[in-house]
């Protein structure tokens, strides 16, 4: 059974995701994960040469968090310090730059991890249609914070779109705009959270703006007067949008620590329609517990083409959801208690009935199972790293020591190791994209041959 779920990874996987276009060619790489459902896998790759690079990018002028993307022949990455790039997917070298503000100054802020400045932080979408890429900005205007979606000319960098997105009467300054950004029929999603530490006050949201501009539109956690938090972040993944339009989310701890307060949306699994009116939602019945240790649900909702989803988080614990009918608080299918020893954190990649998830300590593989509903850990890797991806049939995830990893993806084993550099940013994860595996240092980006 191994043998064969390693030699027909791609097949697999294509034949198995009716739900939306679910793989990638090795051409465009757009969004986060590659695709509206966030599945990870780069289908047309046969191979991956790491034996030497194809380039490493110069020094940028930032930390990168986000994934890199590709549209055509050039690689597109945004920088901590609010700089868009458009890198020569032939030789590294930045075909155009844009500096689109200046960034928060991190002593500006009262709290958090990202040093010096915060600026861009999530993931970018592009829309090929529109040879758009959009981005959200967090600025210093007259010395204080502000958010507003950008949109760049894909193939000049020219603006045309300036947004500010910050919900009313919200604190910027207490507001990370974490998430990756997605499409929903022609608008720009994406979530906010707290900055590390959840200082000040902040509820967290999803935001929802037209392509070609308009006012925001929100849905928002912890609504209710006197509460707080419950933020939208998920390790940096982007919201996934499934074939309907709808919007799938998980949401962090919030302020409610007793359940007898009522419940508030948080530690959840959240699918909202596209005009952002809640449909149904998924708790465990620990919600209240995990409020109160810090537990967030801080993975991408993992659908999968039978209607399962598979969702984890800090708890260590993963549940598997009926999509049709969430069921509310503890209305799981079944669950599987500690599935790893750290966080379970961003985007997974998902191959037939099998899910790659992003445990701090190493990448789970998680078999699920449907008659009767399942799920049982089939490895668990021992290098410590980031959300993997699929592509040339291994498992591909980068290390917090600035290792790229390729694992087998029936064991877990290291098939190929290579040094990025020194030192990664939190929860970094490669793309594949114009013949290359593409991935990040701390403020560089490095091209592997991929084809």
């Amino acid at each position: 059974m191994a043998t064969v779920l390693a030699a027909t990874v791609a097949g697999q996987f294509l034949r198995s995701s009716p739900r939306a276009s679910a793989a990638t060619s090795q051409g465009d790489w757009t969004v986060y994960h590659a695709n509206a459902l966030g599945t990870g896998v780069a289908a047309g790759v046969r191979a991956v040469t790491t034996t030497r690079r194809a380039w490493t990018s110069p020094i940028l002028d930032g930390s990168l968090y986000g994934e890199p993307l590709v549209v055509g022949v050039d690689v597109y990455v945004a920088s901590a310090n609010d700089t868009v790039y458009a890198l020569s997917s032939t030789n590294g070298r930045v075909v155009w730059s844009r500096h689109v503000a200046r960034a928060v100054p991190a002593t500006a802020l009262a709290c958090g991890n990202i040093t010096p400045s915060v600026g861009v932080i999530g993931t970018p979408v592009i829309d090929p249609a529109r040879h758009e890429l959009f981005v959200v900005a967090d600025e210093f205007v007259a010395g204080r914070a502000q958010h507003h979606l950008i949109g760049l000319n894909a193939d000049t960098g020219s603006p045309e779109l300036n947004v500010r997105v910050d919900p009313p009467g919200a604190d910027p300054a207490a507001l990370l705009q974490r998430t990756g950004l997605n499409l929903d029929r022609g608008r720009v999603v994406f979530g906010f959270g707290g900055n590390y530490g959840d200082c000040g006050s902040y509820r967290g949201r999803v935001v929802s703006v037209a392509e070609g501009g308009g006012r925001p539109s929100f849905f928002t956690v912890d609504a209710t007067a006197g509460e707080s938090q419950g933020a939208i972040w998920m390790g940096g993944a982007a919201p996934v949008v499934d074939h309907a339009g709808n919007i799938w989310v998980s949401v962090g701890n919030g302020s409610i620590s007793d359940a007898s307060q009522g419940f508030d949306h948080s530690d959840s699994l959240l699918e909202l329609s596209a005009s952002l009116h809640l449909k149904q939602f998924f708790a465990p019945t620990s919600w209240a517990q995990n409020n109160a240790s810090d537990l967030d649900m801080s993975t991408a909702p993992v659908l999968l083409s039978d209607g399962q989803v598979v969702l984890s988080g800090k708890t260590r614990a993963a549940y598997l959801l009926n999509g049709a009918h969430l069921g509310g608080i503890g209305g799981e299918q079944t669950s599987l208690a500690n599935i790893c020893s750290d966080d379970v954190d961003g985007g997974s990649a998902v191959v037939g009935r099998v899910v790659f998830l992003p445990c701090l300590a190493g990448t789970v593989a998680l078999r699920v199972g449907s008659s009767p509903a399942s799920l049982s850990v089939r490895w668990s890797a021992s290098t410590a790293s980031g959300p993997p991806i699929v592509a040339a049939r291994l498992v591909w995830t980068i290390g917090s020591s600035g290792v790229l990893y390729a694992l087998d993806p029936a064991t877990g084993a290291v098939r190929r190791q290579v040094m990025l550099g020194s030192q990664v940013n939190h929860f970094a994860t490669p793309s594949v994209g114009a013949g290359l595996l593409l991935a990040t240092t701390t403020n560089r980006v490095v091209a592997f041959a991929a084809g």
